[in-house]
């Protein structure tokens, strides 16, 4: 890269609306200013992380307040100002709801953004996707403000500024995502491409409380108290990853985003600014610190060694209510998961499993993990 990407790392105690909008304040003028993102009149789209209709205590979706300050900022300098997202679960209008983002863009007059209508731009630049289908309002907007939650994920370790971005294409084409990307690989480099087609200016990660354990839904809430800064989202989530002790390389989309230019990972391509990154890092936070495994589809391996080796979901009967959304989120045609009635615990058929862990994401009660079998230990690290 020609010169440094910059990070701010602003610290912020709590949602306390007046703390919240000085460290936004503070955070987006040490990496440019207000007048370099926000210009008059122009369209400014908000993508917060409202995977499911979660309240802000969870820590599951972006909070109200960290919208709020951004979305004053914007409107300030005399933006046009609309917000979306494509949740895995519920629609807009419910996970807006109970995530209170729809209370505060409702105080600020903020219309909701059209994130069904699918539109296909061709991409040829892309390292997988040539041609990319996404929500209307994506593409009809000056600028993207992403606003991510600083959480966990299964399949990609973090879910971060670039994961968040997925929400840019419209609920019932991201299964499809899974289907025709099983391989951790293929699905980073498509978030990638995703990343670079959308015109996201600035990336602002909501870590003020975050995920950790079982994300992005169902892990526990993880006080951090911190807000993270960039124009690089490669490079705010690699600051995201040094906060947490996770080495940034086994997130799979940092190696293809360096290499496409979308931005860096390494430490010393990064200048971090505002406060002190050491004195916010948290050793113990609960994070598989190992690269992102690739799905064993080995369909020349016995049905038994694939089930030995292979990393899955694993469903807690106490704490499984029988719901059938884990059965109803899995993107794969025939299902993983069966059962032969509603009162039964939901089954696993292995060689259908494309570990995309869909079914663990989008569980309301937290009774989906992932077990790694002592085979699998030994063959991934």
């Amino acid at each position: 890269m020609d010169s440094l990407s910059r990070v701010a790392l602003i610290r912020c105690p709590d949602y306390d609306p007046q703390n919240v909008s000085i460290a936004v304040n503070r955070g987006i003028e040490l990496i440019g200013g207000a007048k370099h993102f926000f210009k008059k009149n122009k369209k400014v789209l908000l993508k917060p992380n409202l995977l499911s209709a979660r309240s802000p205590e969870h820590a599951v979706t972006t909070h109200p307040e960290v919208f709020a300050a951004m979305a004053r900022l914007a409107l300030d300098h005399g933006c046009r100002v609309f917000y979306g997202d494509s949740p895995s679960r519920h629609n807009l209008k419910i996970a807006a709801e109970k995530s209170g983002i729809a209370a505060a863009a409702r105080l600020l007059d903020i219309p909701a953004a059209d994130f069904v209508t699918p539109v296909t731009i061709s991409f040829p630049r892309g390292i997988l996707l040539k041609q990319l289908t996404v929500a209307a309002a994506a593409l009809d907007s000056d600028s993207i403000i992403n606003i991510c939650k600083m959480k966990t994920h299964a399949f990609t370790r973090i879910t971060g500024a670039v994961k968040n971005l997925l929400g840019c294409v419209p609920e019932l084409l991201k299964a499809d995502w899974h289907v025709r990307m099983p391989d951790i690989r293929h699905f980073a480099a498509g978030l990638i491409d995703l990343a670079m087609a959308l015109p996201a200016r600035l990336h602002l990660m909501d870590g003020i409380q975050a995920m950790e354990g079982n994300g992005p839904s169902g892990g526990k809430p993880r006080q951090m108290g911190v807000l993270l800064f960039s124009t690089d989202p490669i490079a705010l989530d690699a600051v995201f990853c040094r906060l947490i002790d996770l080495k940034p390389e086994y997130v799979p989309t940092m190696a293809p985003g360096k290499e496409a230019g979308l931005g860096t990972f390494l430490a010393n391509e990064i200048e971090l600014l505002g406060d002190s990154l050491a004195e916010s890092i948290a050793l113990d936070f609960q994070v598989v610190r190992r690269p992102a495994e690739r799905a064993i589809q080995n369909y020349f391996l016995p049905g038994f060694l694939q089930k030995l080796i292979s990393p899955r979901p694993m469903i807690s009967a106490s704490a499984c209510t029988r719901c059938g959304i884990c059965i109803e989120s899995c993107p794969v045609k025939p299902k993983a998961l069966f059962r032969s009635c509603s009162a039964e615990l939901p089954r696993f058929l292995g060689k259908n499993c494309i570990r995309c862990y869909c079914c663990q994401e989008n569980c309301p009660e937290k009774a989906i993990s992932v077990y790694r079998p002592p085979l699998a230990r030994l063959v991934h690290g």
